[in-house]
């Protein structure tokens, strides 16, 4: 994996939570036994495709999936070596060197893509920049052993701007020699067509409860609610992505989760102060876990209620769709603009409250 200047190595990663493994230092993948069993049957196949996209919700594993993948093929550079066939799953021991190179961004024929640190502005650019795509070209041109495979995961394809997208529909036209490409997408379907049809598409399904259980008690097993309802609660607003559910631990995320609830259920009318008060811990200076955590409940609850409403008339549901939009468009602009979040917060629930009386 092409290693960053040593004086730029403390740079935050896009992906990260802290306290937790990165993608790519996960062991374990939960769930998607299937789509694992799909990858190794296309690795021993006698014309393996140079491009697949992984696509599914956010937070289900994606990366995950692609790094184990990726562990894999590093290990064994021959599809038809005697221990590929005896393979059972793409798993890797953890000691060995390619997990540890892998695991510490170190291995040289691995490129993975993702939007970039913004060092003047102290964030993360908004999206993928071409620059970015435009490394595979350095990356492939390098010399490799005749055995070797280069491996390049774009996380997320979704991210790109229209550049990028261009820029990778090129290279996807003309493969170098034994390279591969995992595109990580969470919505498939809006990526371009010429793209989608350059690649084989797996769709990875929202993870079961059990799952998401699973995941929660091998990385957090200390922070799990004690309570089966709270546990239940919890998994239940993950809504198949153990990403969710671990934010929803980290910072004041059951509260938040908690609090949106009972102010949206009762928002016809507002209880004024207790709003300010959840406002004021989301957008709490330093605490991006908080923010994340109000972004992701509150598209969760309306999103819910949005299947509720379906057998409504037409305008009643469009009705819930424009707060969606302008819930989403809202979020973006705050990140786009640095914006005040409180006024974010409180925005979402007056436009939320006006909706809930317009349509009692």
């Amino acid at each position: 994996m092409a290693r960053k200047p040593l004086e730029i190595e403390d740079i935050p990663e896009v992906d990260a939570l802290e306290g937790l493994p990165l993608p790519r230092e996960q062991q374990h993948l939960h769930g998607h036994a299937e789509t694992e069993q799909a990858l190794l049957a296309a690795y021993r196949s006698p014309r393996l495709h140079h491009a697949w996209i992984l696509g599914g919700p956010k937070g289900i594993g994606k990366a995950t999936l692609a790094f184990r993948f990726a562990r894999f093929i590093m290990t064994h550079p021959d599809r038809f070596a005697p221990d590929v066939a005896a393979a059972t799953s793409l798993a890797v021991p953890p000691g060995h060197v390619v997990s540890r190179q892998i695991a510490g961004g170190a291995h040289p024929n691995i490129l993975h893509l993702r939007r970039p640190w913004d060092t003047k502005n102290k964030r993360f650019k908004t999206d993928l920049p071409v620059d970015e795509i435009r490394r595979t070209v350095s990356f492939f041109g390098t010399t490799a052993s005749d055995r070797a495979w280069r491996l390049c995961i774009v996380d997320s394809a979704d991210e790109m701007n229209a550049s990028s997208a261009n820029a990778l529909l090129k290279i996807l036209e003309e493969p170098p020699e034994r390279c591969l490409f995992l595109v990580l997408s969470h919505a498939p379907g809006r990526l371009l067509p010429t793209i989608r049809s350059r690649c084989r598409r797996l769709d990875m399904a929202p993870l079961k409860d059990e799952d998401i259980l699973a995941g929660l008690q091998d990385l957090v097993p200390e922070d799990l609610p004690a309570d089966p309802a709270a546990r239940q609660t919890l998994i239940g607003f993950a809504d198949g992505s153990l990403r969710s559910a671990l934010g929803l631990l980290s910072g004041d995320g059951l509260a938040i989760n908690s609090g949106f609830v009972q102010l949206a259920d009762g928002a016809a009318s507002l209880d004024v102060a207790r709003l300010h008060a959840l406002a004021e811990m989301i957008a709490a200076r330093g605490q991006e876990d908080n923010w994340n955590n109000f972004l992701h409940v509150a598209r969760q609850w309306i999103h819910a209620r949005m299947r509720a409403e379906r057998g409504q008339p037409p305008a009643r549901l469009a009705s819930w769709a424009d707060l969606w939009e302008k819930t989403n468009r809202a979020a973006a602009d705050a990140e786009a603009l640095n914006l005040d979040r409180k006024q974010v917060v409180l925005d979402v629930f007056r436009n939320l409250s006006r909706l809930m009386r317009a349509t009692a």
